[in-house]
């Protein structure tokens, strides 16, 4: 097993240790550290460090006590029993995932062997350590699978939120293999009795976003004055979830949550890609003066839409609200702006994270999608 330990033996700690697989990607490492920051005792964070993984998100906690990183592929199931058998986790919450559609669009195989494979490896490792418990370790014992909103579908203009009885219609390689994941994650559930609860989250955004996405795509591209590319006519509806209200939501589901249950998580900011990119123009405008590239929305060009590219995402959260008592606390506007305030303060992480293998990636992608002329967006 290639593992290396920051800081003390779990042995130590006085509580019994979470699990986070993929706790060193963009959702995951917000996710270690706003746990770590709240006491809420030791964590193990399994991460295979694919070109999303970055152990720079949690340099802070490097030399925490409490924190433990194994390298390692969550398809390894010898690996991940041998996880469960030395530091007897009271939960496992379960992250990673091969998660950008482009990316499974241009190869599929990556996400069905991570997303499905690798969740069905976990699941079996946790039965076989769940069915060794007994008395209050069996009773607290949970398994919680961070899915997507993409397993939906898309809706209509006028239909109403996803809520959890929805019925799935993934639309793209990426959606297909979460939903696949989340109907094994059922099935460990009403066949085997696993204590899992599924969680099903919208566009989340903020610190540490690898820059393939929306929002750190473009942050990254107008402080360059290069093309800022939006997909067909850019009125591509999504429902903007703040991270950190994100990794809050997950704790709640983990504390409050029954067994066999999903839970919607939505940050209820609806907003087009259009919009959401010329809120970020205006942003940089306002907060780097002296930018050559202002008006920075000059910067944004059409490019060809991605094919099977869903319409409109949007959550009904309110069984999360009502039920367990969650609510979000950034609106788009506050939580946005503290996104764009972090990436102009670290740009060296994002140099890091964006050199080599990515713009080869960035070039294969965006490189093949001509321009769309005004006339026929």
């Amino acid at each position: 097993m290639d593992a290396v330990k920051a800081g003390i033996s779990q042995t130590a700690a006085t509580a019994a240790p979470v699990i986070v697989t993929g706790g060193a990607g963009f959702i995951g490492s917000n996710f270690v550290l706003e746990w770590l920051a709240a006491g809420k005792g030791p964590v193990i964070n399994l991460d295979k460090l694919t070109y999303a993984g970055n152990p720079e998100n949690l340099a802070s906690v490097a030399n925490d006590p409490n924190y433990t990183f194994v390298h390692g592929d969550i398809c390894d199931g010898e690996l991940v029993a041998k996880i469960f058998a030395d530091h007897k986790p009271r939960a496992i919450l379960h992250f990673a995932a091969e998660s950008h559609v482009d990316r499974s669009i241009l190869g599929p195989e990556a996400f069905l062997k991570t997303n499905i494979d690798g969740t069905f490896a976990l699941l079996k490792a946790a039965r076989a350590y769940y069915d060794t418990l007994a008395g209050e370790e069996k009773e607290r014992f949970r398994f919680l699978h961070v899915s997507t909103d993409e397993v939906y579908g898309t809706l209509e203009p006028e239909d109403p939120a996803f809520h959890e009885n929805t019925p799935y219609a993934p639309n793209s390689p990426y959606a297909a293999s979460k939903a696949a994941s989340d109907h094994l994650v059922r099935a460990w559930v009403h066949t085997y009795g696993l204590p899992a609860m599924i969680t099903n989250c919208s566009n989340n955004y903020g610190p540490h976003h690898f820059p393939e996405k929306l929002i750190p795509l473009m942050i990254s591209n107008a402080q360059k004055g290069k093309p800022l590319p939006v997909y067909g006519d850019g009125q591509q509806v999504r429902d903007w979830l703040y991270v950190v209200d994100h990794c809050k939501a997950i704790m709640t589901v983990l504390e409050k949550g029954k067994p066999g249950e999903t839970y919607n998580v939505g940050g209820g900011n609806q907003r087009t890609n259009l919009d959401v990119v010329n809120t970020l123009c205006a942003l940089l405008d306002e907060l780097v003066p002296d930018s050559p590239y202002k008006p920075h929305a000059q910067l944004i060009t059409y490019v060809a839409d991605r094919p099977g590219h869903d319409r409109r995402y949007a959550i009904d959260a309110r069984k999360l609200e009502g039920e367990l008592g969650w609510r979000a606390q950034e609106s788009f506007e506050t939580g946005l702006r503290k996104t764009v305030e972090w990436y102009l303060a670290n740009k060296e992480w994002v140099e890091h994270v964006t050199s080599g293998a990515y713009q080869q990636w960035m070039d294969k992608n965006y490189g093949s999608r001509e321009a769309v002329a005004e006339g026929t967006r």
